[in-house]
């Protein structure tokens, strides 16, 4: 439904952009194109695409860009997808080395019309990877693949460096936000691929200002770190249009610090919290600084 004007809060300051559409953004924009890829930067509408792609650092997103479910906060288009790539593996991994990528994130539309999810697809995308660039960390942002274990493998057998899902929202919000995807079938995936290979740090990501209080948002920091949940980010949600879910209130940095302190103080190795904050910014500096923390729980320095 058409969310009404009055509705509409003012953006504040905190929220301004600087847009920059140098060499770097223009010269990955076209890579992109020319390699008939997708990435959830442009898809998402994400506001740091200015930013990561002049660094000349972006999220692949494999699979399509039609997904077939609907989330209200999800800019990502919805429908019936009709491709199947079975070589875009390849043209991932020519893109990434293009780049020069020390650190790759992958992720996915939902392909509910698969038996396995995409699984695959992801599978063979981080070994093209590593068999053109093996010093580059391969991270993966999976949907949760309805429950399906046996897909969740096939991904962990491949080895990703980082196991990213997503929560978005906390437990009493989760229905409401989220199109098929459930709060307490997220967290078993994520407990899951700890017993598959407790080697692999799992992340995981919490959107705000969608009508969440502030207690909720440390019981989902505690439900994450239930099941061993290494790395967390905070943002804030920005509606993409009109037609999607309304924002409750813009969240004050000030805030983000003090949940920052909070996830700290739980054990999470890295949380990375602020407005502008997506499950893939700075993804390269989350997980060096979450690596840093487990190196000094090992020596106890």
């Amino acid at each position: 439904m058409k969310q009404k004007q009055k509705d509409k809060l003012p953006k504040p300051d905190w929220l301004r952009i600087k847009l920059s559409t140098d060499g770097n953004y223009s010269e990955i924009k076209d890579m992109m194109r020319s390699k008939t890829l997708h990435s959830v930067c442009e898809e998402a509408r994400c506001p740091n695409i200015y930013e990561c792609w002049s660094n000349r650092t972006a999220t692949f997103m494999i699979l399509g860009d039609i997904c077939t479910r609907a989330c209200r906060f999800c800019a990502v288009k919805t429908g019936l997808p009709t491709e199947l790539d079975l070589q875009e593996p390849e043209r991932v991994a020519e893109a990434a080395e293009q780049m020069g990528l020390r650190h790759c994130v992958i992720t996915s539309v939902a392909r509910d019309d698969l038996s396995d999810g995409g699984a695959q697809i992801f599978a063979g995308s981080i070994k093209a990877i590593r068999e053109r660039m093996p010093f580059c960390r391969v991270e993966v942002l999976i949907p949760d693949f309805l429950g399906n274990a046996d897909a969740l493998k096939i991904v962990m057998d491949a080895k990703p460096d980082i196991l990213n899902h997503n929560i978005e929202t906390v437990e009493r919000l989760s229905d409401r936000v989220r199109a098929r995807a459930k709060y307490k079938r997220s967290l078993e995936l994520l407990k899951r691929a700890k017993e598959m290979n407790p080697k692999i740090p799992t992340k995981s990501s919490i959107m705000l200002g969608v009508g969440e209080t502030y207690e909720e948002v440390l019981q989902a920091m505690d439900d994450l770190r239930a099941v061993d949940c290494n790395i967390l980010t905070l943002g804030q949600y920005l509606q993409p249009t009109p037609n999607h879910l309304a924002i409750e209130r813009y969240v004050h940095p000030d805030e983000f610090a003090k949940l920052k302190e909070e996830g700290l103080k739980r054990g999470f190795r890295h949380v990375e919290s602020g407005p502008l904050v997506r499950s893939s910014y700075h993804a390269h500096e989350q997980t060096d600084s979450a690596e840093e923390a487990q190196s000094r729980e090992l020596t106890g320095v």
